[in-house]
C-alpha cells in the first residue's frame, strides 16, 4: 500500500455506480461512471479494480452515497453520506453562487434550493417519469438510445405536448404522432421538453427556479439538448446557467470531501478483496411469499389453467367463410382468424414499434399466404388503440370498442361471466358484467405500473427478455414487496 492517502467517494444510484478519488487539494485522480444493471457489487469491484491499476494500492478514506448505497455501506463498514448533503457540499465548494440545482438520475429527480444558508430538497416520490429511465424508454421507441435522441433534438422544428408523468402513457402520445408523420427530430425535442415540464411542474410546484441554476446528474451531463430545453424554459442566460464539467460525479465528489470520509481509512486493494467475495446484504425491505413453492406446485397450476383453451383448427384446411379480428394495441398488434363455428384457424401476436399499421399489414400478408382458395375472409373487425386507423387503412367492415370486444369473447367461452380483467401493454381494465351487459369499467388513468410495458422495461433493465424474466420470477425464493 502506498503512503499517500486519497479521498474516495462512491455514489451508488438507481441505475449507475460512480467513483471519484481526489487528492488532498480536491483534484480528481480517478473518476469513472458505469451502469450496474442491478448488479452493484461486481460493478463496483470492476471500477475499483480499474482505480487500482491506475494509481496502485493507495490508502483511501472512503464514503458512500446514493439511493442504493446505504445497505452496501453497512456491509463494507464504509461511512454513508446522505446524497443531498454530498451534492450541496460539492456545489458550495466549486460553485458557491448556486441558488438552485436540478439533478436528474436514472430513476429520481431532484431540485435543491439554496437560500440564506438553508438547503431545501424536492424529490420525485412514487413516479420515475421525467428521469433517465424515462428517456431510455422514449429513445427505444424511436429506435435509438439517449445519445441518439440528443443528436436528433438538435435539428427540431416543432415541439409537441407529450405526457411525462408516466413513460408508458408518453408512448401513447408519441405513437399517433409517428403514425401522422411527425419527424424523429421533433419527437426527440418533444421528449426532452416533456422531461423539463415534468421536473418543473412536478417538483417545483410553483416555486420559482431562478438565479444561478446548476445542472447535475447523468442525463443532464450527457445530453446537451436536454440542458438547452431547461435553459429555454427557465429563460437562463449563460451567466446564470452552471454546467460543471463533471456534473454527473458531484455526489461522489461530495462524499469524498465529507467529514465522514476523513474519519475512515482503508486501501483500494482491501476493498477489492472484500468485494471479490459474496457480501451478505441485510434485508431491510419487506418480503413476500414465493409465487410457487416448488416445480410441482407450478405444474399443478399449469394443469389447471391449460384446461381453458380455445378450440383450434388448421388454416390450411379452411373452407367457406372466415372472420378476421385485428387488435391494434398500445404496444402490440394481435390478429385472429376463426371459422363459422368459432374455431381458431390462425393467430398473430407481435410488437408494433410505433408502427401498428405496417405490423397489421404483415399479419394480413401472412394470412393471405396461408388461406386456401376454398376459403375467404367474409368479414373483418378492428379494435384497440388503433381501431380507427386499421379500419380506415385496411377497409375493415367494422370497428369495435375494446371493452365490448373483450366481453364478447369472454361470453363466448363462459355465458355466465360477470367480470373480465385485462392487462395490456399500457393499460389495465376491470370490466364488470351485470344482467348480460357491461355495468362498470375501471381503468388505470395516471400510471402504467403493472402493465405489460412496465414489466418489459424492468426485464430490459436487468438484461432479460420478458420470457426469461418470467421464468426467473416463478421460482424466486424471497420476492421483494415493491408496492404498487
Amino acid at each position: 500500500m502506498t503512503d499517500h492517502t486519497y479521498y474516495m467517494g462512491i455514489d451508488i444510484g438507481s441505475t449507475t455506480v460512480k467513483v471519484a478519488i481526489l487528492s488532498d487539494d480536491r483534484r480528481p485522480v480517478f473518476t469513472e461512471y458505469r451502469r450496474h444493471n442491478a448488479d452493484i457489487q461486481p460493478t463496483l469491484r470492476a471500477l475499483l479494480s480499474s482505480a487500482l491499476e491506475k494509481i496502485g494500492d493507495a490508502a483511501v478514506c472512503p464514503a458512500i452515497t446514493g439511493s442504493g448505497g446505504l445497505t452496501l455501506s453497512k456491509a463494507l463498514g464504509v461511512p454513508f453520506v446522505q446524497e443531498v448533503i454530498a451534492v450541496a457540499s460539492s456545489l458550495h465548494t466549486f460553485y458557491p453562487q448556486t441558488d438552485a440545482a436540478i439533478e436528474l438520475g436514472g430513476e429520481d429527480a431532484k431540485i435543491i434550493y439554496f437560500e440564506n444558508g438553508n438547503v431545501e430538497q424536492r424529490m420525485n416520490g412514487i413516479c420515475a417519469g421525467g428521469t433517465g429511465s424515462f428517456i431510455d424508454q422514449m429513445a427505444s421507441l424511436l429506435q435509438t438510445d439517449a445519445a441518439g435522441l440528443d443528436v436528433l433534438a438538435r435539428d427540431y422544428r416543432s415541439v409537441y405536448d407529450i405526457a411525462a408523468r408516466c413513460g408508458v402513457f408518453a408512448k401513447t402520445d408519441i405513437q399517433p404522432l409517428i403514425n401522422e408523420g411527425a419527424t424523429r427530430e421533433d419527437l426527440a425535442a418533444s421528449i426532452f421538453q416533456a422531461v423539463v415540464n415534468q421536473t418543473i411542474s412536478g417538483l417545483a410546484c410553483g416555486r420559482p427556479i431562478r438565479g444561478h441554476v446548476a445542472f447535475l446528474g447523468g442525463p443532464l451531463h450527457f445530453l446537451p439538448e436536454l440542458r438547452a430545453a431547461f435553459k429555454r424554459t427557465l429563460q437562463l442566460d449563460e451567466e446564470h446557467s452552471i454546467e460543471p464539467e463533471d456534473s454527473h460525479l458531484f455526489a461522489a465528489f461530495g462524499a469524498a470531501m465529507s467529514d465522514e470520509a476523513k474519519n475512515a481509512r482503508t486501501s483500494l486493494g482491501a476493498l477489492c478483496a472484500e468485494l471479490s467475495s459474496p457480501i451478505s446484504l441485510a434485508q431491510e425491505i419487506s418480503r413476500m411469499e414465493p409465487l410457487f413453492a416448488d416445480e410441482e406446485e407450478y405444474a399443478a397450476f399449469r394443469k389447471r389453467q391449460d384446461a381453458h383453451t380455445v378450440r383450434k383448427g388448421d388454416i390450411r384446411n379452411a373452407r367457406g367463410n372466415c372472420f378476421l379480428g385485428i387488435d391494434a394495441g398500445s404496444t402490440t398488434t394481435k390478429a385472429a382468424l376463426i371459422d363459422e363455428d368459432g374455431a381458431l384457424l390462425w393467430s398473430f401476436y407481435e410488437n408494433n414499434p410505433g408502427d401498428p399499421l405496417h405490423t397489421a399489414i404483415r399479419a394480413l400478408t401472412e394470412v393471405y399466404r396461408l388461406l386456401p382458395a376454398e376459403a375467404e375472409i367474409a368479414r373483418s373487425c378492428s379494435t384497440g388503440y388503433g381501431e380507427a386507423l386499421i379500419r380506415a387503412a385496411l377497409l375493415a367492415e367494422e370497428g369495435e370498442v375494446e371493452t365490448v370486444s373483450h366481453y364478447e369473447a369472454a361470453r363466448f367461452f363462459d355465458p355466465e361471466v360477470d367480470c373480465v380483467l385485462d392487462i395490456g401493454g399500457q393499460d389495465m381494465k376491470c370490466i364488470r358484467i351485470k344482467d348480460g351487459s357491461i355495468d362498470d369499467i375501471l381503468l388505470n388513468e395516471a400510471c402504467s405500473s403493472g402493465c405489460g410495458s412496465f414489466i418489459e422495461s424492468f426485464a430490459k433493465s436487468l438484461g432479460y427478455s420478458v420470457i426469461d424474466f418470467a421464468k426467473e420470477a416463478l421460482y424466486a425464493k424471497s420476492p421483494t414487496d415493491l408496492g404498487t
